[in-house]
């Protein structure tokens, strides 16, 4: 017997704040810029895409392209994705990180 099973889709647990803010965190800490695209992608599925992308001032496809799998958003969108997200990302030094 063969078991079936379907991708797993996190935005279904993005539904608050928190959620959103700790999954980001972890996507940040890991460094990898795809799980990063995937996880703003992720993120703005669950607020909206059609929303996220006129607020980030671009195009609902170009927002899907730059953050799939095979994306590489251009620091002018990870910003607006971002601001248009209501999140913004803050600098401190390495060795603070908790």
């Amino acid at each position: 017997m063969t078991i079936k099973t379907i991708p797993w889709d996190p935005t279904a647990l993005l539904t608050s704040d928190e959620a959103i803010q700790e999954y980001l965190e972890i996507a940040f800490e890991d460094g990898d810029v795809t799980d990063i695209a995937i996880a703003l992608g992720n993120i703005a599925k669950a607020k909206g895409m059609t929303h996220v992308a006129k607020e980030a001032g671009i195009t609902r496809e170009a927002l899907y392209k730059s953050l799939s799998e095979k994306g590489d958003p251009k620091l002018s969108t990870l910003l607006g994705v971002m601001k248009a997200l209501g999140l913004q990302l803050t600098v401190i030094p390495a060795h603070e990180a908790a």
